[in-house]
Parts: structure tokens; sequence; C-alpha cells
């Protein structure tokens, strides 16, 4: 079976699409715990960031700032945890997670156990989030 066949992040958006080009998308993952919680994933089927030419790499990581930023501006978090692991789908995306000192994890990773019942935080409008996204990205892409 081709890679792209039985990859999940193929098949599927991963989420739901706030933005897309030609090589990747930003997706608003439904996660009540982690409200705006998004992932960047890079829509040709690769596995490592070394698969990509500079060029992709640098592009890659300005969508991945840009959602950083937006994530920031919408959600006003404590942090914001940047992941890129693909140890159970090995196919190209990074996690954007907001992060607050009294969320089910913190300081932990949100993958673990929950350490607390954690508080409720309103939900991040996609629209809000889309928005934030697009004056980030072309800040960080220099006002292109």
């Amino acid at each position: 079976m081709p890679a792209d066949d039985a990859c999940q992040l193929c098949r599927e958006a991963g989420g739901e699409t706030l933005w897309q080009d030609e090589r990747c998308r930003l997706v608003l993952v439904a996660d009540a715990d982690y409200p705006g919680f998004c992932r960047v994933v890079w829509k040709r089927h690769v596995a490592e960031m070394t698969d990509l030419d500079a060029a992709e790499r640098r592009h890659l990581m300005s969508v991945v700032f840009a959602a950083e930023s937006a994530l920031r501006a919408a959600a006003r978090p404590h942090k914001v945890n940047l992941a890129s692991l693909g140890n159970v789908v090995p196919h190209l995306h990074w996690h954007v997670i907001p992060r607050w000192r009294d969320d089910r994890h913190f300081p932990n990773p949100i993958w673990g156990a929950a350490v607390r019942e954690g508080a409720r935080r309103p939900a991040v409008e996609g629209a809000i989030l889309h928005a934030a996204f697009l004056r980030s990205l072309a800040e960080e892409q220099g006002g292109k």
C-alpha cells in the first residue's frame, strides 16, 4: 500500500483547515482542554524535516512561527509548546499547543497522564485564529 493511502494525514486534514497553500496547511484541533491547539501539516508525505530542502524548511517554519504568534494573540496562553514528533503518524507535522499553568498536564507534556482536572477556557474561534494567523504570516514572511 502506498504511504499516502496508509497515512492518516495524507487522507484527512487533521483538524479544521484554517489556511493552506500548495505546500502545507494549518488546522485547528478540536480539543476542549487546549483551545487553539493547531497543527501545521506538510502536504507531501515525508517523515522528517531533512526530507525537505532548505527553502521548504524555511517556508514550513515561517508557517509554524506565524501559527505560534497567532495562538499567543488569540488565546493568551502562559506558554506555547512546539512539537514535531511523528511517532504515531510518521508524516511531517508540527503541533502548536497552548499551555496554561493550571491546564490538565502542566508542566508535563499533554500526551502523558493528567495531573489535575484543569481549568476550563473558552474555545478559540477559527475565524479569530485565522485572521491573527494571516497577520502573523505576513510579518513572518516579510510582508509578502
